[in-house]
């Protein structure tokens, strides 16, 4: 069986041991070199999703005890960063920030209609993605990279065990159910900071605020959310399996992998969250509208 384990991870060394790069000895790939890096890498990950998605649906299914551990290990790590940071941010951000600017037209109760957009629709599933990455994508890749070193995954490959489905289909699985069900509380939290900024500190009232958040809030925008941000749980999950499991130059090799997979998933994530905020808006324009 054919799987992305099989391409090589090492470059071809030079005459005295040193990994060589295009162009040259200076350790730095040509822009060409580079691009072409990426686009293999690229297609690398597709291939990989590709086989994730084939073994979550054809048996055996080996992978479920080890999604349950999975599940529990990213809701212990990720729920209370989590809850403080949409719940802080929620409040400083668009809250605090968000009210000096309704409070000079005295329209502070126009927070509620805001924090459907900024909430809801913006910064709590983007500081959702943010954290699942930083934390439990990290988290993986480590795990992931430091078998690739210790050579556990060659030794499964002999014992004709199927990494894919063993390691990676239990981690990409519990990736985008608990970005689902994480961003339901970051949706909660966040919403509860601005009801805090627009309460405590504004003087607005708790009915005020509800009735205009209740009166733009529609089941597209809360949809939305929730699919955007399961997306961005797989996203992280694949890109982060992917360097785990393509580690190569030690132990030191391990943290550039780690650090890459964080930068990459960052990216993919707002690359993918403007797509998908352009094609909901394009798609309900109703829901770009404050009443």
């Amino acid at each position: 069986m054919s799987t992305v384990m099989d391409q090589p991870t090492q470059a071809p060394a030079d005459g005295d041991g040193a990994p060589s790069s295009r162009p040259g000895r200076s350790g730095r790939a040509s822009g060409p070199g580079m691009l072409g890096e990426a686009a293999e890498q690229m297609a690398g990950m597709m291939t990989l999703a590709w086989q994730t998605l084939v073994a979550i649906v054809t048996p055996p299914f080996s992978w479920k005890a080890d999604l349950v551990e999975e599940t529990w290990l990213i809701l212990r790590r990720c729920f209370v960063p989590i809850l403080l940071a949409t719940m802080f941010f929620g409040f400083g951000a668009p809250g605090v920030q968000g009210g000096n600017i309704t409070n000079v037209f005295g329209t502070v109760d126009r927070l509620g209609a805001f924090f459907v957009m900024a909430s809801v629709r913006e910064f709590a599933p983007w500081i959702n993605g943010m954290v699942i990455a930083g934390v439990g994508g990290t988290a993986i890749a480590a795990d992931l990279g430091a078998r690739k070193v210790r050579e556990e995954l060659d030794a499964m490959l002999v014992m004709g065990v199927d990494p894919v489905r063993s390691l990676v289909v239990p981690r990409f699985y519990a990736l985008g159910v608990m970005t689902f069900l994480l961003n339901i509380i970051a949706l909660v939290f966040g919403v509860l900071g601005g009801w805090v900024s627009a309460v405590v500190v504004f003087g607005e009232s708790t009915s005020g605020f509800l009735s205009t958040f209740a009166s733009n809030f529609s089941l597209p925008d809360l949809l939305g959310s929730v699919l955007k941000t399961t997306c961005f749980g797989f996203i992280v999950a694949i890109v982060c399996c992917y360097k785990g499991l393509h580690v190569s130059g030690g132990s030191s090799g391990v943290g550039r992998a780690v650090n890459q997979a964080v930068v990459v998933s960052f990216v993919g994530i707002w690359v993918f969250n403007y797509a998908f905020t352009s094609t909901l808006l394009a798609a309900f324009p109703e829901t770009a509208n404050l009443h």
